[in-house]
């Protein structure tokens, strides 16, 4: 039987996990698919590359889905993201004579708020922090925990491809960092940084990466992007077995994808995270999630989450980009693929975001279903109904 050609992209981080192993294991096979891995440096180039027709689909921050379909940052394209590959998994870090200046090593690896007021305590001048791209929750959740009211921290963003932060920081370009995973063990590993906070600890359930496509391809070929969806799904369940963790970081490990030594990405995905030199390791629960607790699913309200940070981060109005991201998460296709593989899909496909304090029962297809916990780190909750006006991007 033959199989349908898909060129997927992607950039060499863990979370591109659900990828690596839909082809690796078979799960792309299976669905019909041939499934074959572009390897790329920067998010730029991938971008482009899945815009001009050299790809059908990419691994993909999730806000570039958002700011590409509304034609922020030059370039308009209608993207849509058919589902989630990765929850939480980035880090920020530091060079290690700034970590001793703020005393990281008694501060809570995931109290957001005494890492911020260190940080703002012993910062000289602006801060040069360095992300993967300027659309991304790497700068989206920057700006939520760094602009607080009353108290913006001052800082610019420094676009640094995911593998070159260790060195962007250990060569002085950069004094912070909030990168994928393992280029912050990496840049530990290296004697380059110190890690002070997961990502997770600004909002601990936030929706990493997505499985983008363009619109005009999706929509000319739906039984392909719903193999797609599925291929993904079942890698994704297939990572969440804790017995299948040594086979992913070896196939992760490989010298076509991520080129990292196993032990290393053995320790990310099971959430013993080395955060200095001296081989202090915090425990993180769900330092990166592909699957647990409706992980895969494109929750409309996420997009909305990623629409209201945009508009406050370019002054953009909100009501525009709220259309936009309510349109290209599609939770639509999403359905029609998984749902009749067994998947337990939520009775809804927007929620209130940052509401979960602890694991909650919600009302599911087939009533198993199990979200949360998903709070922000200032208690706040984001009400996808709500449409008050955002206010601009502190100054």
């Amino acid at each position: 039987m033959s199989h349908v050609p898909v060129d997927v992209g992607f950039v060499p981080l863990v979370d591109a996990a659900p990828l690596v192993v839909a082809r690796e294991i078979g799960f792309a096979a299976e669905e019909g698919l041939e499934l074959t891995l572009h390897r790329e440096a920067s998010w730029a180039t991938q971008r482009d590359r899945l815009v001009w027709g050299q790809y059908q689909a990419a691994h993909m921050v999730a806000p570039m889905v958002v700011a590409l379909s509304a034609g922020i940052g030059g370039l308009k394209a209608e993207l849509d993201a058919l589902s989630v590959l990765s929850v939480n998994g980035s880090m920020i870090g530091v060079r290690p004579e700034m970590a001793d200046r703020m005393g990281a090593a008694d501060l809570g690896f995931t109290d957001a708020a005494a890492v911020g007021e260190a940080l703002a305590r012993t910062a000289r001048g602006r801060l040069r922090i360095g992300v993967p791209f300027p659309y991304s929750m790497h700068a989206l959740l920057l700006g939520y925990w760094l602009n607080r009211p009353g108290q913006p921290l001052a800082h610019q963003l420094v676009v640094v491809p995911p593998p070159q932060m260790a060195d962007a920081v250990a060569s002085g370009d950069i004094d912070i960092f909030c990168v994928g995973e393992p280029w912050g063990s990496v840049a530990v590993e290296r004697g380059a940084a110190d890690l002070l906070l997961p990502t997770k600890a600004i909002w601990q359930f936030a929706p990493e990466k997505v499985l983008a496509v363009r619109r005009d391809w999706a929509e000319a070929n739906p039984r392909v992007a719903e193999a797609l969806v599925r291929a993904v799904w079942r890698a994704a369940k297939w990572i969440s077995e804790r017995g299948n963790i040594g086979v992913a970081t070896e196939l992760l490990a490989l010298d076509r994808y991520l080129g990292v030594p196993a032990e290393i990405l053995e320790r990310v995905l099971s959430g013993r995270i080395v955060v200095n030199g001296h081989g202090r390791v915090e425990r993180v629960r769900r330092s990166v999630e592909f699957f647990d607790a409706a992980a895969t699913f494109p929750w409309r309200s996420q997009a909305l989450w990623i629409a209201e940070a945009l508009a406050r981060e370019t002054g953009l109005p909100a009501g525009p980009l709220r259309d936009v991201a309510r349109s290209c998460f599609r939770s639509d296709i999403y359905r029609a693929a998984v749902g009749p593989i067994g998947a337990d899909l939520p009775g809804a496909s927007e929620k209130l975001e940052g509401a979960l304090q602890h694991r909650t029962e919600v009302a599911s297809t087939l009533g198993r279903l199990i979200l949360g916990p998903d709070s922000f780190c200032d208690g706040r909750v984001f009400d996808p109904e709500d449409l008050a006006p955002v206010a601009g991007p502190a100054q």
